[in-house]
């Protein structure tokens, strides 16, 4: 499950954490969907590759590299060798791609991630728990990283979230 094609503005969390990306630096947005981060990204001066199965819904990313890839097939990673200043994901999981996001960060690159939780089933979707994060499992994918801000639990009575925000190497000068 992707981004909402059809959500336009860039999640508070993604928008609070983006200057941990080095100015100027790649960015790396996956499962772009729309392309609501990519946009935020490249209104940032930031080069922007987006990724997503059905690369056509993200007409907000114009500007960026899109490439059209299912994630979840078995192929092999479409990015192999790549290293980006920012890696983005937001309400999209897919454990099995949690190894190629952590190399495809650079040094001192930053880890936004944002997605449903546990629980969330009580209040819709997804319910599937191959969708849904256990607890504190972002922080296991963070292990080696340097932990910025860490977020667990329901917003807004209506979906539980974890969100991410990390960096790989010694924590930020400044935010």
């Amino acid at each position: 499950m992707g981004t909402d094609p059809f959500k336009t503005e860039a999640s508070p969390w993604i928008r609070r954490f983006a200057p941990l990306v080095r100015q100027g630096g790649a960015v790396l947005d996956v499962a772009c969907g729309g392309g609501r981060h990519s946009r935020l990204f490249l209104d940032r001066g930031h080069p922007v590759t987006a990724v997503d199965r059905d690369i056509a819904q993200a007409r907000l990313a114009d500007g960026a590299l899109r490439i059209e890839a299912d994630l979840e097939n078995g192929a092999p990673w479409p990015l192999a060798g790549r290293r980006f200043a920012g890696v983005v994901v937001t309400n999209y999981l897919w454990r099995p791609l949690f190894p190629h996001l952590l190399d495809s960060l650079e040094a001192g690159g930053a880890l936004l991630y944002e997605t449903f939780a546990l629980g969330n089933e009580s209040f819709g979707r997804p319910r599937n728990p191959d969708h849904l994060l256990g607890r504190g499992e972002l922080l296991d994918l963070a292990r080696g990283l340097t932990v910025v801000a860490f977020e667990d639990g329901i917003e807004d009575g209506r979906k539980v979230v974890q969100r991410l925000a990390a960096v790989n190497g010694a924590g930020p000068a400044a935010l």
